[in-house]
């Protein structure tokens, strides 16, 4: 069964967040970006919600993690070691900071960032020859 999938993630400047997400090709969903949210489709099963920081705290009675803290690892899939490379590449330009060192296993690729707020993602190719066994 395939199941939709909301990953929840909170900002500081939702404009600013959904700004630099948007310039690196990445559309919002309009039935759910308020002033308080930002609706990210990653695909048709997954978005990712960037929520204002108050707004996020009221889903949960613990801390939540500031930029000093990983908490997670967002990863992504690329069509190409070139897109991985151009996507990480892209969002350092918009302020992004890199994070750790480029991965190249041969069958594998992959380069991370973390984003305005501290969150960690990463773009990752993998060769479909070895994806699909």
């Amino acid at each position: 069964m395939s199941r939709t999938t909301f990953v929840n993630l909170p900002v500081l400047d939702l404009d600013r967040a959904v700004e630099f997400f948007t310039d690196l090709g990445f559309g919002f969903d309009p039935r759910f970006t308020d002033e308080n949210a930002g609706a990210m489709t990653i695909s048709d099963l997954c978005s990712v919600m960037l929520l204002r920081q108050p707004f996020f705290s009221t889903f949960t009675d613990k801390q939540v993690a500031t930029e000093s803290v990983t908490e997670v690892a967002i990863a992504l899939s690329a069509k190409s070691r070139d897109e991985v490379d151009t996507l990480v590449d892209r969002a350092v330009s918009l302020g992004a900071a890199p994070s750790g060192e480029t991965q190249d296993q041969g069958f594998m690729y992959g380069r991370s960032f973390h984003d305005l707020d501290g969150h960690l993602w990463e773009f990752i190719w993998m060769d479909p020859a070895v994806a699909t066994g």
